[in-house]
C-alpha cells in the first residue's frame, strides 16, 4: 500500500509562513540550510514533476510513485549538497534521471511506454485526439531505440528542456545532444515511412542561443 505525498514526515501540511512564490534556488539554499519549511515548499512545488519524469522513464504507475517515494525522502539529505551552481530544476532533473538509471538497472522489465503513456494522455481533457495519436507513437517509437538517445529524446521533445539543459542534466556536452537528436529524428523517419506515414515528427527543438 503506497503512501500518500502528503505522509513525508508532515513536511507538506506544515509550510508555516514561507512565501508560495519565492524562487526555487532561494528556497533551496535555505533548505540546505535545514529549513524545514523551504524544503516542504519545494516538495510541494515539484513533487508532480518528480513523478512525470518517473513515470516517463520507468513506464509503470507504481514503479513511478516508489521512485519518486524514495527520492523525496532522500531529497532531505541531498539538498545539502546543491551549492547554486546551476538552477535547481536543472539540479532536480540530475537527481531524478540518476534514481531512474539506477531503477531500471535493477528492475528492467520493460513494459509497454505506449500503453502507459496512452493512459496519461486519457486524463488530458479538450479536443487533443491528433495530439495524443502523435505521443502515443511517438513513446512507442522511443522505446524502440538505444537508452541514451531515449533519456535524451524523452528530455527534449517531451518534457520541453533545450539542448543546454539537457547535457547539463545527462551530463554531456549541447553537441553530443544535437547530434543524438539528429539520430533520433534519423530513426524515426525511417519508422514513419514504414508504420505511420501520416503522423509526421514533432519539429527539431533548436539549441538555447548562447550568450
Amino acid at each position: 500500500m503506497h503512501n500518500s505525498p502528503k505522509e513525508f514526515g508532515g513536511l507538506r501540511r506544515h509550510m508555516g509562513g514561507m512565501r508560495q512564490d519565492a524562487p526555487d534556488e532561494a528556497l533551496a539554499g535555505m533548505a540546505a540550510r535545514g529549513d524545514r519549511s523551504a524544503f516542504a515548499v519545494l516538495l510541494d512545488r515539484h513533487y508532480d514533476r518528480i513523478y512525470r519524469i518517473g513515470y516517463r522513464f520507468l513506464g509503470d504507475r507504481a514503479d513511478a510513485e516508489d521512485l519518486t517515494q524514495d527520492i523525496c525522502v532522500g531529497l532531505a539529505q541531498a539538498i545539502r549538497s546543491y551549492r547554486g551552481k546551476a538552477k535547481f530544476s536543472t539540479w532536480l532533473y540530475q537527481v531524478v534521471v540518476n534514481r531512474a538509471r539506477d531503477a531500471l538497472r535493477r528492475r528492467r522489465r520493460q513494459r509497454s511506454l505506449r500503453q502507459s503513456f496512452a493512459e496519461v494522455e486519457a486524463l488530458r481533457r479538450g479536443d487533443q485526439a491528433d495530439r495524443e495519436r502523435r505521443t502515443g507513437w511517438l513513446i512507442e517509437a522511443l522505446d524502440q531505440l538505444r537508452d541514451d538517445l531515449r533519456e535524451t529524446a524523452i528530455l527534449v521533445v517531451i518534457e520541453g528542456l533545450s539542448h543546454r539543459e539537457a547535457g547539463e542534466v545527462l551530463g554531456v556536452r549541447e553537441a553530443t545532444v544535437s547530434w543524438r537528436l539528429a539520430e533520433v529524428r534519423k530513426a524515426l523517419s525511417d519508422l514513419v515511412e514504414v508504420r505511420e506515414p501520416s503522423v509526421g515528427l514533432p519539429p527539431d527543438p533548436t539549441p538555447e542561443a548562447n550568450t
